[in-house]
């Protein structure tokens, strides 16, 4: 097999598809089985903003990825688990052994939480993408992206095929029509 710039493209697309369901299964297993909504391997994770309670910092479907900290401030936008929900909110408050938080386009705080309980700081986002990585974790976007990797896969191969046979053709035409004169 010759090494082509569209079999490197061709080769990346598929591991990235690949990846993607890879981390889609996973990411299903830890927050299914284990209960953890946020794995972090490595100390990063990532998450899609649900709710509009963030507003305007965040967004609803903006995705954020977030740290570990070894301690958090006063203003740090943070990440907890409350029982199978996620809640990005502000740090308004730090005592000693709590922790008050309250999203943006809240009026009231939320219940004090251990500092243990925090996932970690809100590194960065980038807004929208999370709508489309929750549409990749449903079945029907699962398929699509199984789908897409075929086709990225099976499409230019079936054209580098057919190719390949119309040169064959050529060659043995051309035997042939040697043959038949001598």
């Amino acid at each position: 097999m010759k090494i082509s710039w569209k079999n490197i493209i061709r080769l990346t697309l598929l591991v990235l598809c690949g990846a993607a369901l890879g981390i889609n299964i996973y990411l299903a297993n830890a927050g299914r089985l284990v209960g953890n909504q946020l794995p972090m391997p490595f100390g990063y994770g990532a998450a899609v903003v649900l709710s509009g309670s963030m507003e305007p910092e965040l967004s609803k479907g903006d995705l954020i990825v977030v740290g570990e900290q070894e301690a958090y401030q006063m203003d740090d936008i943070v990440v907890f688990q409350d029982g199978n929900s996620l809640i990005v909110h502000r740090i308004i408050d730090i005592t000693d052994d709590a922790i008050t938080t309250r999203g943006d386009a809240n009026n009231t705080a939320d219940n004090p939480i251990h500092p243990s309980d925090i996932k970690g700081k809100v590194l960065f986002w980038i807004p929208f993408i999370g709508t489309l990585i929750n549409f990749i974790k449903t079945p029907i976007g699962t398929l699509c992206l199984i789908a897409l990797a075929i086709l990225l896969v099976e499409l230019p191969r079936q054209k580098e095929k057919k190719k390949d046979d119309e040169a064959r053709q050529k060659i043995i035409d051309e035997i042939n029509r040697l043959k038949e004169q001598n």
